[in-house]
C-alpha cells in the first residue's frame, strides 16, 4: 500500500494529514498534494502552520507532522497546493547549555523554502523570547518547480575563455535608460536586450551576481533607515530574493529562471555569489527565524559553553559543516540552483569556513569530497573566496583541483606595482604569468587564478586612483568600517578634481590596471562599472548604500565613454589572441636539444632579466614577450592553436624609459597595438633593437611582424 494513501491524523475535519515521506526535505507538490519534511534532531514535536495570506496575523491551521524518520519530521497534506503559505513551530527542550533553544511561540522559516511569501518584519516580538512572532516572521510559499526550459542551452564556456563580470542585480539595472522603468532593479531588467546586449558588446562571458538568495536586513540598519544592499546575510538558501522581482514575491522563481534563459541566449553564463558560511540569525543575541529554532545544536558551530557561537565569519555565527544534515542542506541547495534554476556556477563567500570540519581548514574535508564526486556539482564553475576570519584562514593557492580562487595576491601585487612600490617586479611576473607558484603544485592550470583588481568589497577602480583614504561617513559608523589598507593612490589630490593633469593621470592609471588585468594569464574578473569609471565617492564598504551612490550611472561623460571603448578593445584583443589566455603554464620545450622558450622577460636595455634584476629593489619597468608560435595547444575541435607574438611593456616610474626592443629574429618589426599613455594614437612600427619611448606610468602592447626587407 502506498504510504501516502492512509490518513493517520488531522488538525480538523477539513485538514487531513497523512504520513508522507522524509525525502525530499522541504515542501514538495506532486500534482495531488504537498509533502512537508523538516529535519530536527532534538525536537519533540513539529507543527506545520498554514497561513491564508502574507498579511495574516496568525496561522489559520496548525497541523502536527505525524511521522519522524531518521530525525526528519514529515507529513502529507492532500488539500495543499502551490501558493500555500506556511511556516513551522518546533517544540523541544530549552537548554541553552546544551545548545537547545526551542521556543514554539516562534514561527520559523523552512530552511528548504523555495519561495518567500512574506519577508521579515522587524518588531520586538521577533527578538523577545516570550512573544509570538506569527505576525512578523518570514514565511515560505509552496511552489511548483515544473518550469519549462524549452531550448535553454548553457554556454559552457571553457575556463580559459571566461571573463567574469561581478554585478548587483539592482545596481546594474536601476538607472539603465534602456531598461523599461518598471523592470529596473530586477531579474527581469537584467534579462532585457539592453542589459544582455551591453554585456555581449563589452565582451564578458559570465556574470557573477552578488547574493540573490533571500537575505534579511539587520535590525540596526533598519533602525537607521538603511538596508543590507550587498545581501551577504542569507536566510533562505533555495529562494531567490523577492526584492529583485518585478512580478512580486509569487513570481520571483519564474522571473529568475527567465533571466537565466535570456542570459544564456546571449552566451552569458550566470554564476551566483553564495553565502553558506553563516546565516542571518547572527550571534547568540540574534533573532530566532529558522535554523536556531529548528535545531540550533545541529546547524551551528557552538562554543564549549553551548550558548555562544564559534565565529569564523565576523557575522556572529558559523554553519556547522561537520554535521551531515547541514552539509546536506548546502549540497541540496547547490544542486537545486543548477538543476532547477540552470545557473552555471558558484562563488563561495569565505570558503575557508566551509573547509573547517573540526577547527583547521582541511582541503581534504567532506565539503570538497562531496562536490568532487557529485555528477552535477563537479561539472559547474566553482570559485572560492579562499579566506575567512578564523586562524590560518588565508588559503590562497591551497584549494584542491576543480576550484578557481579569487587571487588576493594578484590584486595586492598589481596595486603595489602601479602605485610605484619598488621590489615588486618579481612577484608581478608570477602574477602576470598565471601564478604558477600558487597553483601548479597540485596539477591545476592558470584558470585556477581568478585575477581581480577590485571587487564589490573595497574601492571601485576610479576611487582606487582618486583616494588615499576611505570615506565611509555615509554608512553612519564613524568611518570605522571598511579596511584601512587599500594600496590606493589619489594621484596628488584627494577625491574629485578639476585639475587636467590629475584627471589625465587617473585615467591613465585606470587604463594601466585594466590592461594588466585583461592581458594576464588566468581568469579576469571586472567589477561592474570599472570599465567606464564608476565612483562611490571613496566609500570602500558600501554594503548598506542602496542609492545612486552605488547604482551604476549610465550617463557617461567623454572620458568615461573613452574608457569604455578602451576596455572593449582589450577584451577583443584577449578574445582573439590565444597568447593571452593560455590553458597551461609557461614551461618551454626542447627541439633537437635546443631549448625553446614560450615566455621572455626583458629589461629596458633589451636584455633578458637576470637573477640580480629580479631582486633589484628599485625595478619598476619590465617587458614581457609572448611568442605566439610556441603555444602548441589543441582547441576543443582538435585544431592546433596558434597566434601572433606580442610584447607588453610596463613602466611604473614617473619618468619615461627608452625601452629597447629585442627579438629572436632580426627581421622582426614591432607595431603598437595600444598605449595607455595615448590610447588614440595611430599604430607605429619599430624595428628590431629599436627603442620604444615608454612614458611614465604607462603600459604598451606591441605585435611582432616580419619586415618586407630583411636587414
Amino acid at each position: 500500500m502506498n504510504v501516502l494513501s492512509t490518513p493517520v491524523s488531522a488538525a480538523s475535519a477539513s485538514s487531513p494529514v497523512w504520513p508522507g515521506r522524509p525525502s525530499p526535505l522541504g515542501a514538495t507538490f506532486d500534482g495531488r498534494g504537498v509533502n512537508f519534511a523538516l529535519f530536527s534532531d532534538h525536537a519533540t514535536k513539529v507543527e506545520l502552520c498554514l497561513f491564508d495570506s502574507p498579511d495574516a496575523r496568525a496561522e489559520s491551521r496548525r497541523i502536527v507532522l505525524p511521522e519522524r524518520t531518521d530525525h526528519v519530521w514529515h507529513g502529507y497534506v492532500p488539500d495543499a497546493r502551490p501558493g500555500q503559505i506556511y511556516g513551522y513551530r518546533v517544540h523541544g527542550p530549552h537548554d541553552p547549555a546544551r545548545g537547545h533553544l526551542y521556543q514554539p511561540c516562534k514561527v520559523l522559516l523552512d530552511p528548504y523554502a523555495k519561495s518567500i511569501a512574506r519577508e521579515l518584519r522587524w518588531h520586538p516580538a521577533v527578538t523577545d523570547a516570550a512573544s509570538d512572532s506569527a505576525s512578523f516572521a518570514p514565511l515560505a510559499r509552496v511552489v511548483d518547480t515544473g518550469f519549462v526550459w524549452h531550448d535553454d542551452r548553457p554556454p559552457r564556456t571553457p575556463w580559459h575563455e571566461t571573463v567574469v563580470y561581478e554585478l548587483h542585480v539592482k545596481g546594474f539595472t536601476k538607472q539603465h535608460p534602456g531598461v523599461p522603468e518598471a523592470l529596473r532593479g530586477t531579474y527581469a531588467g537584467l534579462a532585457t536586450p539592453a542589459a544582455t546586449g551591453y554585456l555581449r558588446e563589452l565582451g564578458v562571458t559570465a556574470i557573477e551576481l552578488l547574493p540573490v538568495h533571500y537575505h534579511i536586513d539587520e535590525s540596526h540598519l533598519v533602525a537607521r533607515g538603511r538596508t543590507n544592499y550587498w545581501g551577504y546575510n542569507t536566510l533562505g538558501f533555495f529562494a531567490p530574493d523577492p526584492r529583485y522581482s518585478a512580478s512580486g514575491p509569487d513570481g520571483a522563481v519564474a522571473e529568475f529562471q527567465e533571466m537565466v534563459r535570456a542570459l544564456h541566449a546571449a552566451d552569458i553564463e550566470v554564476i551566483l555569489d553564495v553565502v553558506y558560511n553563516h546565516t542571518a540569525e547572527g550571534n547568540h543575541l540574534g533573532p530566532m527565524l529558522s535554523f536556531r529554532g529548528i535545531d540550533n545544536a545541529a546547524y551551528y558551530r557552538l562554543a564549549d559553553d553551548g550558548i555562544h557561537y564559534v565565529d569564523f565569519t565576523g557575522c556572529g555565527n558559523s554553519l556547522n559543516v561537520g554535521h551531515p544534515r547541514t552539509l546536506q542542506l548546502i549540497m541540496d541547495s547547490l544542486r537545486y540552483w543548477v538543476l532547477e534554476m540552470h545557473v552555471d556556477g558558484f562563488r563561495f563567500d569565505l570558503a575557508s569556513a566551509l573547509a573547517r570540519e573540526l577547527w583547521e581548514v582541511d582541503r581534504l574535508g567532506a565539503f570538497f569530497d562531496i562536490i568532487h564526486q557529485d555528477p552535477v556539482l563537479s561539472q559547474v564553475k566553482l570559485i572560492a573566496e579562499p579566506w575567512d576570519l578564523g586562524p590560518n584562514g588565508y588559503q590562497v593557492g591551497n584549494f584542491p583541483v576543480l576550484w578557481t580562487e579569487w587571487n588576493g595576491k594578484y590584486r595586492d601585487c598589481v596595486r603595489r606595482f602601479w602605485k610605484g612600490h619598488g621590489g615588486s617586479v618579481g612577484e608581478l611576473a608570477s602574477r602576470l604569468a598565471g601564478s604558477s607558484d600558487l597553483y601548479a603544485h597540485n596539477g591545476r592550470r592558470p584558470s585556477a587564478s581568478l585575477n581581480f583588481i577590485t571587487a564589490h568589497d573595497g574601492f571601485t577602480l576610479r576611487d582606487l586612483v582618486s583616494y588615499d583614504h576611505k570615506h565611509n561617513e555615509a554608512n553612519g559608523e564613524g568611518n570605522r568600517d571598511g579596511v584601512d589598507h587599500n594600496d590606493s593612490w589619489n594621484c596628488g589630490i584627494e577625491g574629485p578634481s578639476d585639475d587636467p593633469a590629475v584627471r589625465a593621470l587617473r585615467l591613465r592609471q585606470q587604463r594601466n590596471f585594466l590592461a594588466t588585468l585583461l592581458l594576464s594569464q588566468g581568469v579576469p574578473m571586472l567589477t561592474a562599472g570599472d570599465e567606464f569609471g564608476h565612483s562611490q565617492l571613496g566609500n570602500n564598504n558600501a554594503y548598506c548604500q542602496d542609492s545612486p551612490r552605488v547604482w551604476l550611472d549610465w550617463d557617461f561623460d567623454p572620458d568615461q565613454a573613452a574608457l569604455l571603448a578602451f576596455t572593449r578593445r582589450l577584451l577583443q584583443l584577449r578574445r582573439t589572441q590565444p597568447v593571452f589566455r593560455r590553458r597551461r603554464f609557461f614551461q618551454g620545450r626542447s627541439i633537437h636539444g635546443t631549448d625553446i622558450k614560450d615566455l621572455y622577460w626583458l629589461k629596458p636595455d633589451g636584455g633578458e632579466m637576470t637573477d640580480a634584476d629580479w631582486h633589484a629593489g628599485h625595478a619598476l619597468c619590465l617587458g614581457m614577450v609572448l611568442p605566439g608560435d610556441q603555444i602548441e595547444e589543441t582547441g576543443d575541435q582538435g585544431e592546433r592553436v596558434t597566434g601572433d607574438t606580442f610584447a607588453i611593456l610596463f613602466n611604473a616610474h614617473d619618468e619615461p624609459v627608452a625601452f629597447r626592443l629585442g627579438a629572436r629574429r632580426r627581421d622582426v618589426v614591432w607595431t603598437t597595438v595600444l598605449d595607455t599613455a595615448d590610447p588614440a594614437a595611430p599604430a607605429r612600427s619599430y624595428p628590431h633593437l629599436g627603442s620604444y619611448p615608454l612614458l611614465g606610468r604607462s603600459l604598451v602592447v606591441l605585435r611582432a611582424g616580419i619586415s618586407a626587407i630583411n636587414p
